[in-house]
């Protein structure tokens, strides 16, 4: 027997994939497919299944229901967490690249020291993010990014564009360029963000790309134009 149900919380391949294969692995499925595109999954079973069964194969992340149904987990809507609870691991890894980067220069303390190993740290970390999934991270990326949007190979290409200017800042090398490159690739896509933002439309931030799933918020406009400003800062101070 086949049965059609909506998933929600998937945000690309990967999780189409995770999905799919978690609900294959249940005794009692034969066979699952899942659609990306329209948030749904045609499972066809050897025996009567529950959807307590179904969601149970699932992480926390998705949350399965039978099509046309409320979305249910055992019968309770899920709980549905706050904005400043979704973007605790950002702020938590800001906090961390902030600590670092206080204690590689507080003795002798130099401002300019700690916005380089900032900037640097901030990308090398950043593309950790993206590099868990590759595959996934620039198809959440087009959504808001306009350069990504228009040229596809750019999606692919930013989390090693972010390696690279987290090397060239922690390295002390080619500087001003890599002061201008951050100009050019967060302005745009800050211009993305805040087009989204102003739009209230709801996606997923891939800004530490699928592996965490953040909003777009406030938030991540605030910390691009951290980046933005602290690149200006450091051009004027190298020209002038």
């Amino acid at each position: 027997m086949k049965q059609t149900y909506t998933v929600t919380g998937m945000t690309c391949n990967g999780c189409r994939t995770s999905v799919e294969n978690k609900l294959r692995s249940i005794s009692e499925v034969k066979n699952a497919s899942v659609s990306l595109d329209t948030k749904q999954a045609i499972v066809e079973t050897t025996q009567p299944i529950s959807t307590q069964t179904l969601q149970n194969a699932l992480s926390d992340k998705y949350t399965i229901s039978k099509k046309n149904e409320p979305h249910t987990n055992a019968g309770k809507l899920p709980k549905e967490k706050s904005e400043l609870q979704q973007l605790f691991p950002l702020f938590l890894i800001f906090g961390y690249i902030i600590t670092a980067a206080l204690l590689l220069n507080i003795k002798p303390w130099r401002t300019k020291g700690f916005m380089l190993d900032f900037m640097g740290l901030f990308y090398i970390v950043f593309s950790f993010f993206k590099f868990l999934d590759l595959k996934g991270f620039p198809k959440s990326f087009k959504m808001y990014d306009p350069l990504a949007k228009a040229f596809p190979l750019y999606g692919w290409l930013y989390p090693f564009i972010e390696v690279a200017l987290g090397l060239l800042f922690l390295m002390r090398f080619q500087i001003s360029l890599a002061l201008s490159i951050t100009l050019v690739v967060l302005g745009i896509t800050t211009i993305g963000v805040t087009k989204t933002l102003l739009d209230k439309k709801s996606i997923q931030c891939a800004c530490l790309g699928t592996a965490l799933k953040l909003p777009m918020t406030k938030a991540t406009f605030i910390e691009n134009s951290v980046m933005i400003i602290m690149a200006v800062v450091m051009l004027i101070k190298n020209h002038f």
